[in-house]
């Protein structure tokens, strides 16, 4: 019988091979795992002996721990998927964690912004940075964020291909592999054209000075070598504060989320917005439908006649 590190590292290989799974979904699994055979080893018990009680006994314990309802339901489907690979790859004859239903998660409606404060944000990113190649590069990741709803993985490690041209659509390369297209404004396009042209300028400084060049629109001298996820989220509350918005509950994400409600706000179709936000289900498109009924009552109640 394997380790049970061993099982899990296989596990992961497993779903990375088979659905293409990013890195950070590979890290999140591997630390919900880790988790639960931590309080296994804490107990005594093997992880491939565990019983249905021993899982539900974990999970009590992680509302002990006053964990959310969804980081509760994330590692229950972690630990399902764990055993559902070692029945199937022969490890176990029962799988005790078939019979185990978690609560429904409650769908939780997003953070958003009015039109009016993506305005104020767009034009706060073309003025906040050192030098000119810092303003252009924020006005171009806030102008591509909100023209296309992209996820900010899929923003920070955009190939700078994807871009030239002066395409009307771009290429995106999402979750499992999955690519979309999607078009791209007028103010994203005077956005990028603005900022390749500074870009260029400094690849072919690299160039003459013998460095690598980037293939990443926003490249960065990190490992990764282009911009990361966390800078990005630290850049988005540098940029609501200089736009004199209150940071605390502003990300990448909101951004996408006003992308999608003002679409739909302004009568785009349910599956349009599924397709350009890279939903593989539009029930995860409808959220923003609650997002609209939720402003639709406060119209009816802010201006109704009979609403006093």
């Amino acid at each position: 019988m394997p380790s049970p590190q061993h099982l899990v590292q296989s596990f992961l290989e497993t779903i990375h091979a088979e659905r293409n799974a990013s890195e950070n979904t590979l890290m999140a699994y591997q630390r919900d795992l880790q988790k639960y055979l931590d309080y296994l080893g804490f107990k005594k018990i093997p992880l491939l002996a565990a019983s249905r009680q021993n899982i539900e006994a974990f999970l009590i314990s992680l509302e002990a721990q006053g964990l959310a309802q969804s980081t509760r339901a994330r590692q229950l489907s972690a630990i399902k998927q764990l055993y559902r690979y070692a029945f199937e790859e022969g490890h176990i004859s029962d799988d005790p964690s078939l019979q185990i239903r978690g609560a429904k998660r409650q769908k939780k409606l997003p953070n958003t912004l009015s039109q009016q404060d993506v305005e104020v944000m767009l034009l706060a990113a073309s003025q906040l940075g050192r030098n000119p190649l810092e303003r252009l590069r924020n006005s171009c990741l806030m102008q591509l964020l909100y023209a296309t709803g992209m996820r900010v993985s899929e923003l920070v490690s955009l190939p700078v291909a994807a871009v030239r041209g002066d395409p009307d659509m771009i290429l995106i390369k999402g979750k499992g592999g999955k690519e979309r297209l999607v078009p791209l404004s007028a103010p994203a396009k005077i956005a990028i054209a603005a900022y390749l042209t500074q870009w260029d300028q400094i690849q072919d400084q690299n160039s003459a000075d013998g460095k690598a060049l980037s293939k990443f629109l926003f490249p960065s001298r990190g490992k990764l070598g282009h911009l990361t996820r966390v800078r990005f989220f630290t850049l988005i509350k540098e940029i609501a504060i200089f736009a004199g918005l209150n940071p605390e509950g502003i990300s990448p994400h909101t951004l996408r989320h006003a992308f999608a409600t003002h679409l739909l706000a302004n009568g785009a179709d349910l599956r349009v917005i599924q397709m350009l936000l890279g939903h593989a289900d539009v029930a995860t498109t409808e959220i923003y439908t609650h997002v609209m009924d939720d402003k639709l009552k406060e119209l009816v109640l802010e201006h109704h006649p009979l609403s006093d």
